[in-house]
């Protein structure tokens, strides 16, 4: 797994909260909903990481 892919998906969440914070305090609906939608980007890409990991170590041990 690469910890790049890692990195950046975490900074998408970071992003994404951040965003999501912003829509909060401005009232403004669409950046609420770009922010979470970056978090949930952000999520998946986290375990498409996971499985990828899970099967390196399934291989490995093979």
């Amino acid at each position: 797994m690469s910890l790049e892919d890692r990195a950046k998906a975490t900074a998408k969440n970071i992003e994404g909260k951040a965003q999501e914070a912003m829509g909060n305090v401005t009232g403004d609906p669409e950046d609420k909903a770009e922010g979470k939608a970056k978090q949930a980007e952000s999520e998946l890409r986290h375990g498409v990481e996971d499985l990828k990991d899970k099967a390196k170590d399934t291989i490995d041990r093979a």
